[in-house]
């Protein structure tokens, strides 16, 4: 059987850390930022890790 591929998409967008869990970037920081305050820019920066129900299938894209 041919080895699965990992997806594009999920590599581009998640990334693995030293203890198995999935880092992920906040939505709404790519454009139109004008409108936005400063307070909610500065927050959307930090990085975050994917919830606990997600986990299973973000795994599955990137360690396929």
């Amino acid at each position: 059987m041919p080895r699965l591929k990992t997806k594009s998409a999920a590599k581009k967008r998640f990334a693995l850390t030293g203890t198995g869990k999935i880092k992920r970037k906040h939505a709404y920081h790519s454009h139109i930022l004008t409108k936005k305050e400063t307070c909610q820019k500065r927050n959307l920066t930090h990085t975050d890790l994917v919830s606990r129900d997600d986990e299973k299938r973000v795994k599955e894209m990137l360690l396929a």
